[in-house]
C-alpha cells in the first residue's frame, strides 16, 4: 500500500507545481515540435503559465514501493452501520477555508485535522454501505470488489482516531497529526483509480444491472468521492503549506507563496486562464491527431476572478472542450469555438443575512461537532461560461442519453482506455478526475456535472442539431474573502 514518503523529492512549498500524468496512449503519439512532444507526455500547458499553480495533484507525492505500516482496526458490521446511521451533511468551500489562511497555527492546523477526521468515517461508511445494497453477483466482479475492500481498508486505518476521539481524545499534539496526515495521504493514494475501476466493473456486470440503476449509483458515489477525495487534500495541503517536509538532497529554499491559496483552494482563480491553458491543450491533441486545429475565442470578461477548486474546473473545462472539439473537427466546421466569461453581479445583502463566510468562533481541539459545518451563503456571486460550437449540434437520438453513465458515441474498439484512435481526446479528462483515465467510459458529462453542482452550480446543454450547441457551465463562488478580513479574524481566535 502506498503511503507518505519519509523522503520526498522536492519540499512540499504552499503551491507547488502539480505533477500530472497522463495515461500511457498520450505517450506513444507521434513525434512532432518539442512543445507538442512535451505536451503529449502529459506536461501540461499551465506548466508554462502563471496559472499552473492551481492544479494540484497530491496523490503522486504520496508514493512508496513499500507497505504501510499505518495502524488498523478490523471492521466491524456493527461498526460500520453506526457509522452509516449518522447523517452526511453537505460540505461547502466556505468549511474548506474556516482554518485560515496558511500557514496555519498549531491551533488552526490541529481544528483542521479534527475536523477531516469528523467527516471521513462516517462518508466511507456510507460509501460501504452502499456497495453491500448493490446485487451480490455486481459485488463480486473483481473490480467492484476491490473498491469494496478499498473502501473497508480506508475505514480501518481511520477508526482508530475516531474512536479516540468519540472518546474525547481528539487529535492534540503535531506529532499525532503528521500520523493522521500521514494516513489521509494514503487514503488519497488508495482510491485514485476508483473511477475506471468502477467504470470496468458494471461494465463487466451491465448484464446484471440496469442501466438506471448503474446511473443512479454512480452519480451518488462519485458526488460523494468528490467530498471525501477533497476534504482529505485540503488538509494535506493545510498540513504541507504549514509544516514544510524537505528532502536533503533537495533545495532548502522554499517555493514562491501564492497568498490566493487556501490548501487546493484559489480565492482568487481566473477561469479564462483555464480555459486558455486546456483549449491549447485540446488542440495540440486535435493536430497532432487529425491534422487540424480548431481556433478559440474567449470573450466576455476574461479578467474575472472567484473562489473555486482549480482542479475540479479544469476537468469540467477540458470535458466540455473536447466535446466542442470534436464535434468542429467531424463536422469539419471553420467556424471558432467561442468561450463566453460573464460573472454573475453580486447579490446585497438584506438586513440581518448571514456574511460571506462565517468563520467558527475558535479551531475545534475538543469533541467535534457535525453542526460546526454551515451553508454556503448564497449571496456569493458565482461566474457563467458559455461554450459554443459549430459543430452540427447534438442528435435528438443522443441527447437524450447524454447525462448516462457508460453511454459513449465511441466504437466499441476505441471504448476502454488503452485503444487507439480517438483515446487522444479521452485521455485528457484523466488528471483531474484522481490521476487516473476514464477514457471512452462515458463517465465525462456526468462526472463534470457532479463537480459543477457539487458547489452548488450546474450544467445545461443547448443544442440545435444540424447547426451547433451551447452549454453553459454555472460555477458558485464562497463570497468575499479577497479582503482577508474575515479569515484574519477566525486565525486570530485560533491562534
Amino acid at each position: 500500500m502506498r503511503h507518505l514518503s519519509h523522503s520526498l523529492r522536492r519540499p512540499w512549498c504552499r503551491h507547488a507545481p502539480p505533477s500530472v500524468i497522463l495515461p500511457a496512449g498520450i505517450t506513444t503519439l507521434p513525434s512532432q515540435t518539442p512543445q507538442l512532444q512535451r505536451r503529449a507526455r502529459g506536461q501540461l500547458p499551465w506548466h508554462d503559465q502563471q496559472s499552473r499553480r492551481g492544479f494540484i495533484s497530491l496523490s503522486s507525492l504520496f508514493t512508496s514501493s513499500s507497505e504501510s505500516n499505518t495502524k488498523t482496526h478490523e471492521v466491524s458490521d456493527a461498526e460500520v452501520y453506526t457509522l452509516a446511521q449518522q447523517k452526511q451533511h453537505p460540505l461547502s468551500l466556505a468549511d474548506l477555508i474556516k482554518h485560515g489562511r496558511p500557514p496555519l497555527s498549531e491551533r488552526s492546523l490541529l481544528g483542521s485535522a479534527n475536523f477531516t477526521l469528523s467527516l471521513l468515517p462516517i462518508r466511507l461508511a456510507h460509501r460501504i454501505q452502499a456497495l453491500r445494497n448493490l446485487p451480490y453477483i455486481v459485488v463480486s466482479n473483481p473490480n467492484v470488489a476491490r473498491i469494496y475492500r478499498n473502501y473497508l481498508h480506508s475505514l480501518s486505518i481511520l477508526l482508530p482516531y475516531w474512536q479516540q476521539a468519540q472518546k474525547g481524545i481528539p487529535i492534540a499534539h503535531l506529532e499525532d497529526e503528521i500520523r493522521f496526515t500521514k494516513t489521509l495521504a494514503e487514503l488519497v493514494a488508495t482510491h485514485t483509480d476508483t473511477i475506471p475501476i468502477l467504470a470496468k466493473g458494471f461494465l463487466e456486470s451491465r448484464r446484471y444491472i440496469s442501466p438506471v440503476e448503474v446511473t443512479r449509483f454512480l452519480d451518488e458515489h462519485l458526488r460523494a468521492r468528490i467530498g471525501t477525495r477533497l476534504v482529505a487534500e485540503q488538509h494535506i495541503a493545510l498540513h504541507y503549506s504549514s509544516q514544510p517536509h524537505f528532502d536533503p538532497d533537495a533545495s532548502p529554499t522554499l517555493c514562491p507563496e501564492h497568498p490566493s491559496y487556501i490548501g487546493v483552494i484559489d480565492t482568487a482563480l481566473r477561469p479564462a486562464s483555464i480555459v486558455e491553458a486546456c483549449g491549447d491543450f485540446v488542440a495540440d491533441i486535435c493536430e497532432l491527431r487529425y491534422g487540424v486545429r480548431p481556433q478559440l475565442i474567449i470573450d466576455g470578461e476574461p479578467d474575472t476572478t472567484f473562489a473555486s477548486v482549480p482542479t475540479h474546473l479544469q476537468y469540467i473545462v477540458t470535458e466540455m472542450l473536447k466535446n466542442a472539439y470534436r464535434a468542429t473537427v467531424e463536422s469539419r466546421s471553420k467556424e471558432p469555438i467561442v468561450v463566453t466569461i460573464a460573472p454573475e453581479p453580486p447579490l446585497k445583502h438584506q438586513p440581518g443575512s448571514t456574511p460571506s463566510i462565517r468563520p467558527s468562533e475558535h479551531a475545534p481541539l475538543g469533541p467535534f461537532s457535525n453542526d460546526a459545518i454551515q451553508p454556503l451563503d448564497d449571496n456569493a456571486p458565482g461566474v457563467t461560461i458559455r461554450i459554443r460550437d459549430r459543430g452540427g449540434g447534438i442528435s435528438p437520438d443522443t441527447l437524450p442519453n447524454i447525462w448516462s453513465y457508460s453511454f459513449t458515441t465511441f466504437s466499441e474498439d476505441d471504448e476502454l482506455p488503452g485503444s487507439s484512435g480517438t483515446e487522444g481526446l479521452n485521455a485528457l479528462s484523466s488528471a483531474s478526475a484522481g490521476g487516473s483515465s476514464i477514457a471512452g467510459l462515458g463517465y465525462g458529462l456526468p462526472l463534470s456535472r457532479a463537480y459543477a453542482e457539487y458547489f452548488g452550480g450546474g450544467i445545461a446543454v443547448q443544442s440545435l442539431y444540424g447547426w451547433g450547441t451551447d452549454v453553459y457551465l454555472r460555477l458558485k463562488g464562497v463570497g468575499k474573502i479577497d479582503n482577508g478580513q474575515e479569515l484574519g479574524a477566525a486565525k486570530k481566535r485560533s491562534a
